[in-house]
């Protein structure tokens, strides 16, 4: 994928007590796929751990990619809270976007319930942060998943690292997050939904009613999967993020 010969970039957003790791797996793959007439895009992770608020993490997220030359294609890729900050970069974006992929996400602003929710959560990570950490990779993986220590032991030690403060700081953000719904409803640019099957974070139905929302968005509902996509089903997620560039590159060249 090229425009005016200059190379992609893959900007990928993390969610919720995630760091840049949460992206290590679905790297891997994505550097073994077949690019026909194209090198694949180079991936650039942000880390969304500092700053405070949706609004500063998006912009923190512009200044990862500010010495990328105006005419290089640039694509997002917000996974959870990731997707709401890769909303609000579009909402105020300065230079062109080609694609965007929207991962286990909404455009829905927090319900009452919701926040109600985080604040429990928020009582539960000032208390004892590694039980909370413990208990929400528990709720977030596939009952497959947690049979395999290892592997179990590896998210953990990715929530571990981002820390309480920033867990809690990440919490009300995405408390005070916009509505972005109607936004979603005026974007002219390939975007690919993933979601997962079995998700309890972001259902289903939220992943059906976001490909809904976008004009010509498609959808990838992965029955098998909960909440932690990057982690869970990586060769699925850099497909899907493959045929993503792939339709940016087309709909650059029509």
């Amino acid at each position: 994928m090229t425009k005016l010969n200059l190379p992609a970039t893959l900007l990928l957003i993390p969610g919720m007590l995630n760091t840049p790791a949460v992206f290590d797996r679905m790297q891997r793959h994505w550097q073994a796929l077949p690019w026909p007439g194209a090198a694949a895009p180079r991936c650039v992770v942000v880390d969304v751990r500092d700053p405070d608020g949706i609004e500063a993490m998006a912009a923190s997220a512009w200044a990862a990619v500010a010495g990328l030359q105006a005419e290089a294609p640039l694509l997002l890729a917000g996974y959870s809270m990731g997707g709401y900050v890769a909303l609000q970069m579009l909402a105020t974006a300065p230079r062109p976007v080609q694609g965007l992929a929207l991962v286990c996400t909404s455009a829905r602003p927090d319900t009452p319930e919701g926040a109600a929710v985080r604040e429990r959560a928020i009582a539960a990570i000032e208390r004892d942060f590694d039980r909370y950490v413990g208990t929400l990779a528990t709720f977030l993986l596939m009952p497959s998943s947690q049979q395999d220590k290892a592997f179990v032991a590896e998210v953990r030690a990715d929530m571990a690292a981002v820390g309480s403060a920033a867990a809690v700081r990440q919490h009300r953000a995405a408390a005070a997050r916009a509505d972005q719904r109607e936004f979603a409803r005026g974007l002219r640019l390939p975007v690919q939904v993933v979601g997962g099957g079995a998700d309890k974070v972001t259902p289903p139905a939220l992943s059906q009613e976001l490909a809904a929302l976008i004009p010509h968005a498609e959808l990838d509902l992965i029955e098998e999967a909960g909440h932690l996509v990057p982690f869970e089903h990586p060769a699925r997620l850099a497909a899907r993020l493959q045929r993503l560039a792939l339709r940016a590159s087309a709909h650059e060249e029509a």
